[in-house]
């Protein structure tokens, strides 16, 4: 038998890797199971064992080959999932019997088809210990690419990277913004405050879902029209707010100018690597400079509908230049930049700027 939580963890881990996103796949997976046999404590113990196999993942490949006694084995994804699994649990995790580490990743190979490497499964797992080893590099020290490492050392100096790196390796608080009743991270709070809002000012807010900055604007006093790409994605945005459904890198089809506008773009996510881990193994050294792509155009959109002393707040949880500062350069606008760390500064890192036209 296997337990509900390393099933559901299995599971949910096959499907990042297949491009899902855990907390998304994590929240559908305990719903769906809520009538059946997955408890609160089962979905809990799940999510920290793949919330903790992605954090880790570079350290956990490194100790598969350790503990096999040979570097980087081929292995079928099933295969590397459980021992993944059996080695987070076996080295990083308290209150987890050993045995039941060992023998459910054993029969999830097996329940996968995979019979034939159950007993090198077993083996390895066997032999898994809790005493220090030499990480061969800073990288996997870290558990990060090494091309993403190499591009925070040259960005913001060798020991920022290490606390940046080291703080995707933490699990995140959990904070409810006091004015609205959500769960915000304290990072993602700091956006609206920029935009220095008024009651009863306008404000366009072009990338609204899930709503979290939306609903704070509201609170603030902002009437609010709220857009996003797609229906689905707003269904989570207050209902006060006017809710439209637009592409924001596409001409905008307002009569009117906006006394504040929020860009809250789409971007690579690399200041939340502590609440979305997958992303550090999912982004490739060029992906930065296709989301900015995008992001020019929304904020070269959204500058004409500003009104005289207006503001807009252009911000990613973005760490690259290509999204952040390249983005605010390359349209040539003044802005008052802001840029939360990882590791130096509470939350998620954020970058914002302030812009104001002249």
């Amino acid at each position: 038998m296997i337990s509900p939580a390393r099933d559901l963890a299995f599971r949910v881990l096959k499907k990042v890797h297949n491009g899902g996103y855990a907390s998304d796949l994590l929240r559908h997976e305990s719903a769906a199971s809520a009538a059946s046999s997955v408890s609160p404590r089962d979905a809990g113990l799940a999510e920290t064992i793949v919330m903790g196999v992605l954090r880790y993942q570079g350290q956990l490949d490194f100790l598969i080959g350790h503990f096999a006694g040979r570097k980087h084995p081929k292995l079928d994804l099933e295969v590397r999932i459980a021992l993944r699994m059996g080695i987070y649990q076996l080295r990083y995790l308290d209150r987890v019997p050993a045995h039941a580490a060992v023998m459910e990743s054993v029969e999830l190979v097996k329940l996968s088809s995979k019979q034939s490497a159950a007993g090198f499964v077993n083996a390895v797992l066997r032999k898994v210990d809790r005493d220090p080893v030499k990480w061969p590099d800073r990288p996997t020290e870290l558990s990060l690419p090494p091309w993403m490492l190499a591009r925070w050392d040259k960005q913001f100096g060798i020991e920022a990277a290490e606390k940046i790196a080291r703080a995707a390796l933490a699990e995140p608080e959990k904070n409810i913004n006091t004015a609205t009743g959500r769960q915000q991270d304290v990072g993602a709070q700091t956006i609206i405050p920029l935009l220095a809002i008024e009651p009863g000012m306008t404000l366009l807010d072009l990338c609204a879902a899930p709503g979290n900055k939306t609903a704070q604007a509201i609170a603030a006093g902002a009437r609010v029209i709220a857009c996003d790409r797609y229906l689905k994605r707003l269904e989570d945005v207050p209902a006060d707010a006017r809710r439209l459904v637009l592409d924001a890198t596409q001409p905008l089809p307002f009569s009117k100018k906006f006394d504040r506008i929020l860009i809250d773009a789409p971007c690579s996510g690399t200041g939340t690597l502590g609440r979305n881990p997958e992303i550090k193994w999912r982004l490739q050294p060029g992906d930065a400079n296709l989301f900015s792509a995008r992001q020019q155009k929304m904020l070269d959109q959204a500058r004409r509908f500003m009104k005289p002393g207006g503001r807009i707040v252009y911000s990613t949880c973005a760490l690259e230049n290509e999204e952040n500062q390249n983005v605010i350069r390359s349209l040539r606008l003044r802005a008052e930049t802001h840029l939360r760390l990882p590791g130096r500064d509470p939350g998620d890192g954020f970058f914002a700027a302030v812009i104001t036209l002249v």
